[in-house]
Parts: structure tokens; sequence; C-alpha cells
């Protein structure tokens, strides 16, 4: 724990909160601390720049916590509550303080553990009726979500290989210890090669709207059966990543679901969406979506992987799923 930044370690003591919990609990990503805190959770941004994302200023740091409460208040209303500052009132750093701002958090209301996909998934709680449930939301929200303009553009062939790219230079090094060479650069090659054969299919996906400016990801353990349904923690910190083909969006969520050894929730899930929304080239480009979708998800364990606080002991955990992604997205090219 003294390995934490001085602030982190202030934000562990119940008394820096306006609503003193009995305990804190500290969750890291790689690009944030969340602390648990009673009924609330406050998220703090790391001051980390990994080239897709920068958050190394105070500055850019309020500016993504504002954004994140905007974008995510389209999904989930009801938990997102406010961005409040860490001040430093006599020496201590306090949440929402009257001393000078020394960082900011967003604050959300907590949602039942018990309620979140990703748990309910290995209790097998989850049913073909809840994510046609999800379909019939997602699919409304697609509806009204932005196009056009700039937002097309990042449904041409350049920004999706770019997409598609990013991810195998940002994982080279890791190559020997997350992914094997045979595996990152078939992965490669077979994404390249899909992107060129189908050029004319991602030119239509532009022209008939598909692009949208969506919640970007879209994976079980931001989903939660409470009062409702609640999408959140989407993508605020790089358009680029938010701005994609509705495809590209449920293929998220189909893929985490084989993920989780549910091909048949998967299955149902992209059957009620297809239905719903008449967009049956979704499956053209599931297993596309799907394979650079894994690949993401491989690219973040590779960050937490490397990732100088997080316990030793976790990391462990992390590099065997992180290696079960890149080998479920080699599944999605066999054959090819």
């Amino acid at each position: 724990m003294s390995e934490l930044p001085e602030l982190i370690q202030a934000l562990l003591d119940p008394q820096s909160y306006p609503e003193p919990p009995q305990r804190v609990e500290l969750v890291q990503t790689q690009m944030s601390y969340v602390f648990i805190a009673g009924d609330y959770v406050y998220k703090v941004k790391k001051p980390v720049d990994f080239g897709f994302l920068d958050y190394t200023t105070l500055e850019k740091r309020l500016t993504f916590c504002i954004k994140e409460l905007e974008l995510n208040r389209r999904l989930c209303p009801d938990a997102y509550l406010e961005v409040v500052p860490v001040t430093l009132d006599n020496g201590r750093y306090i949440i929402g303080g009257t001393g000078e701002s020394e960082e900011y958090a967003v604050k959300m209301r907590r949602l039942p553990r018990e309620a979140m996909m990703d748990t309910l998934l290995p209790e097998n709680k989850v049913t073909p009726e809840m994510l046609a449930r999800v379909a019939a939301l997602l699919v409304e929200f697609h509806r009204k979500a932005a196009t056009g303009g700039d937002i097309n553009e990042f449904g041409g062939t350049d920004s999706v290989f770019r997409n598609t790219d990013e991810n195998f230079t940002q994982t080279e090094k890791y190559i020997g210890i997350t992914v094997s060479a045979e595996t990152h650069g078939r992965l490669k090659a077979w994404n390249e090669n899909f992107i060129k054969t189908n050029e004319s299919l991602f030119q239509k996906r532009v022209a008939e709207g598909r692009i949208r400016d969506c919640h970007g990801d879209l994976h079980a353990a931001h989903i939660c059966f409470n009062n409702g349904i609640c999408i959140y923690d989407c993508i605020e910190f790089n358009d680029r990543f938010r701005y994609c083909d509705v495809a590209s969006e449920v293929a998220f969520l189909a893929m985490d679901l084989d993920h989780y050894g549910r091909a048949d929730l998967s299955d149902s899930f992209i059957d009620a969406y297809v239905k719903e929304s008449g967009d049956g080239e979704v499956k053209t480009l599931l297993n596309f979506y799907k394979c650079y979708r894994a690949c993401v998800r491989g690219k973040v364990g590779c960050f937490q992987y490397a990732d100088a606080f997080i316990d030793p002991g976790e990391k462990a955990k992390i590099l065997e799923n992180t290696r079960s992604y890149f080998e479920l997205a080699e599944s999605y090219v066999a054959g090819d």
C-alpha cells in the first residue's frame, strides 16, 4: 500500500468522504482508482498516457470526468451523480472540501454487485429473455445515437484498420508473455485481409448510417440488472473508440458471453438484436468484430499486467485471463 500515491492512500480513510462509510475498498483498473465507499463509488483517473488516452494533467482529468458523467447518463442516468473535487484542507485530502482542488472524481451511486451480469453468468442466472431486453435497449439507444459527419469517418476502412492495427502494435512487447508470436502474427494478418476484402461492405455500412456514437465498452461487467437495465462505464477518453459500427458494439458483448463459455447466450443475444433492428449484416461482420474486441480485451490485460501498482498476486490472474482472450480471438479465425 505504501507504493500508492499519497492522495490515493488518503482516500482509503473513511473520514475523507462527505458521507463517511464504515470502510473504503479500492479497486484498480489500468486507467483509474475506484473507491467503493458505502452507498457511493468515486472514480479517480490515473495520470497516465497510453497514446490512445491522455490523463496526464489535472485539467484533462477534469474534462474527461465531466464527459464521462454526460455520456454515461445516456444508458445509466440514475447512477451517475456528479463530478466532485478532491481538496487539500488543513493538510488532509477531502472529497468535496473547501480547499484548492488537487484532483477530481466521478461520484456514482453504488450498483449492487449481485445484479451485475458478470456475477450472474457464473451462477447460471442470465437468461435469453434478459439478453433480449438488453438487445431491445441497445437497438433503441443506437437509433437515437448521433451519426453522420465526422462520426461516419470512423466506419471507413482507414479507421477500422487503424483500430485493429493499434491492438497489435501496442501488444508487440508482450509477445512471449501474454500471447505467442504465432498467434499475434496470425491475428494481425487475418484482420488486415478481412478489411481489404470487405471494403465495399464497410462503405455500405457507412452509407446506411450504421456508424453511431455508441457505448464503446459493452461487456458483461458493465451491465447491471437493477430496477431495469443499467449499462455503465462507456468510453469517454477517446471518441474514436466510441464512434463505431453498431455491429462492433454488439459483437463486444457477444464475444464476452463466448468468453464465459456461453456461446448459446451469445447467439441468443445476436439473434434478438438482429430481429429487433432488422440489421442482418451484423452476422456477416460478427466474427471480425468479435476477434477485434477479444484483442482489445487482451490489450487491456497487457496494460494491467504492466501496471506497477497492481498487486503481484492479482497479476497472475490477469496474465491467465489475458492469454484466454487472445486464444478466443484466434478461435474466430480458425478455418479461414
